[in-house]
């Protein structure tokens, strides 16, 4: 069991919730000498930085930029005298990829894993009615013992350098929100919840039950309360564990969400000793056969993989950015997307269940195959024996524990309707087998209600050489025939390759549903070429005409999720002019032409589109659905 609670930091009655965003101290560490220097009692300098935000993109040195190694930031925090008798505790709900926290001097706690919350307790380190200095060290150097995996070397002017093994810029530092939180020494820790419905008809259920399960660090009496959207109380219940039995609810649904208000209350006769809060939707997810199904109802998944990735704050989590987001996929017709490749923050699952996307959710678990040219070099059938490494094991415990903070996490989002447990690793060789039974099984010990399980497969993970795809419930896919593999005027043979693979998979009889989560091509937003030519605008039309056409001529195909849903930043080389150009949308969240035409394929592709096993639409000749 986690030491810390997971829950979002909210004020209720009995809980509080101060915000530390802003301006924070910050220096690099160039030297290594911060604990040698006392810099844990204070940082030395005047520099200024936000949180959240990624520290890389704000200054105008490339040293700067490519720092690797430890980098401190530093704030005051007034702790107010009235919270003498709670728990208090400081919240960072992600510091890339590794933190150690000192409070007036004292290490608080320490953290490895850059995307998900931890939180430290200061009850007995502050001083109240009074000042407090938080310094924290953060950590981003890469290896092959935590996730995402890389290595990190010292060049020759003895600077040191990330080398990632996944194609995306090693954002870092304090990325999302630090919380000052004051808790009831007797609180509300956890809480799982489960559903079952009867009677569904048009988004309703004749009767939802919702079973729970509360824990908290005390003993007096747990109540439950639901609240509808009016604001009018549904159901009620007492007790740690039961049952919350609902008439006539209101289903979640996807670009059509309901969401309830849950409150738990622990009481002592009628004081209230702690109160927390959460938005809930009723609904079902799982897959029968080559079925994805919501509240019983098969769906067809269209939208994206993502980044949390944009101008200036870098990885840091932007709300304005967030909000255009959302809207962008609105208006393109998407209904999902996978959180690639990391766990997101955690305002984008809110903002997910309030507006009905469907959310593959992914650990930090990429470059688990040792190349820094995965994309290509799986293209052309590299191997690494990466899962026979002597690191393994001490990986294994690390992605273990970033599967469990992600689960508890998230695992009460309505939105969150399946888990990616790795993304792209090296699965040709039978050493991987162990490790993906452990992770697999972990992840379904894990989740109350046993959400689907898939893992992202490389292009070298093909039917006849993976060794670990029947662990999966959902056969999640990244493809690129037409860029990697046979691009430009070779277009035709990729058509050719792709639809072999696609026979191949076919012929094994699998009986699970497919996905695409990845498939692409880098395209410019300023280059038009008639004919066309690779990274074209024309091109990336041509290349999705064609693996649509693929798409739909196999009934057991459930999803498409293309890469990317905007530009973002990479790492410096040959294959990448700043950054993976593969967006529908722009870095600056403008459409490339490409989005036109997805928009027109996705709002006319109806939510069941195959249902059944059988493509029930066809396109006519303007490649509408009917």
């Amino acid at each position: 069991m986690l030491e810390y609670s997971m829950l979002y930091p909210k004020t209720t009655e009995s809980r509080r919730a101060i915000s530390l965003n802003g301006m924070w101290k910050f220096c690099l560490d160039e030297k290594a000498v911060g604990e040698q220097e006392k810099w844990t009692e204070g940082i030395p300098g005047n520099d200024r930085i936000p949180v959240p935000a990624s520290f890389q993109d704000f200054y105008t040195d490339k040293d700067t930029r490519e720092f690797t190694g430890d980098v401190w930031y530093e704030t005051d925090m007034f702790v107010p005298g009235e919270w003498e008798n709670t728990q208090v505790q400081v919240r960072f709900a992600a510091a890339t990829h590794r933190a150690v926290v000192y409070v007036n001097g004292i290490k608080v706690t320490e953290h490895e894993g850059g995307f998900l919350p931890f939180t430290a307790d200061v009850t007995e380190i502050v001083r109240y009615n009074a000042s407090n200095k938080v310094v924290v060290k953060v950590n981003n150097e890469l290896n092959e013992t935590n996730i995402p995996c890389g290595s990190t070397v010292t060049l020759a002017n003895g600077k040191k350098m990330t080398k990632p093994y996944f194609d995306f810029f090693n954002y870092s530092g304090l990325q999302r929100s630090v919380h000052l939180v004051s808790v009831p020494k007797e609180s509300v820790f956890d809480f799982d919840l489960t559903y079952e419905l009867d009677g569904v008809t048009n988004g309703t259920a004749q009767t939802a039950k919702i079973s729970y399960q509360v824990q908290t660090n005390g003993e007096h009496p747990v109540f439950l309360e639901l609240f509808d959207e009016s604001g009018a109380s549904v159901a009620s219940a007492q007790g740690a564990q039961g049952v919350l039995t609902v008439s006539d609810a209101h289903l979640w649904q996807v670009r059509n969400a309901y969401l309830y208000r849950l409150v738990i209350r622990i009481m002592d006769e009628s004081l209230v000793i702690d109160e927390y809060e959460q938005e809930i939707g009723i609904r079902t997810v799982e897959v029968k056969g080559t079925e994805i199904l919501l509240n019983g109802q098969p769906v067809y998944l269209r939208g994206f993989g993502k980044h949390e990735d944009s101008d200036i704050v870098g990885r840091g989590f932007n709300i304005g950015v967030m909000k255009r987001d959302f809207e962008l996929m609105k208006w393109i017709g998407a209904n999902s997307f996978r959180t690639s490749h990391y766990p997101y923050s955690e305002e984008i699952y809110e903002m997910a269940d309030r507006e009905g996307f469907l959310v593959i959710d992914e650990v930090a678990a990429v470059g688990l195959f040792a190349s820094m040219l995965n994309f290509m070099d799986a293209s052309s059938g590299k191997t690494t024996a990466f899962f026979e490494s002597e690191t393994i094991p001490v990986l294994l415990k690390a992605h273990l524990k970033a599967l469990e903070e992600m689960i508890t996490r998230d695992k009460n989002h309505p939105c969150v309707i399946a888990w990616s447990l790795l993304n792209e690793p090296e699965t040709t060789n039978e050493a991987a087998v162990p490790y993906f039974k452990e992770v697999f099984d972990k992840a379904h010990e894990l989740d109350p209600q046993k959400r689907p399980r898939t893992y992202a497969m490389i292009m070298n993970s093909t039917p006849d050489q993976c060794k670990c795809f029947q662990f999966s419930d959902m056969i999640a896919l990244n493809r690129y025939y037409g860029w990697y593999v046979c691009g430009g005027y070779e277009i035709s043979n990729a058509e050719a390759m792709f639809r072999k693979e696609m026979d191949a998979w076919k012929a094994k009889n699998l009986n699970k549903p497919f996905l695409f989560t990845e498939y692409g091509a880098d395209t410019l937003g300023s280059e038009h070429k008639l004919p066309s030519v690779m990274w074209s605008q024309e091109y990336q039309k041509e290349y999705l005409e064609m693996v649509h056409g693929v798409f739909d001529s196999y009934d057991f195909v459930k999803g498409e999720q293309i890469w990317n849903f905007a530009d973002f930043q990479t790492w410096e080389g040959i294959m990448r002019v700043n950054g993976n150009k593969k967006g529908v949308f722009t870095r600056q969240r403008q459409p490339k032409d490409a989005a036109y035409l997805l928009k027109e394929r996705w709002t006319n592709l109806p939510l069941n589109f195959k249902a059944g096993g059988v493509v029930q639409e066809r396109r006519n000749l303007n490649g509408k659905f009917s």
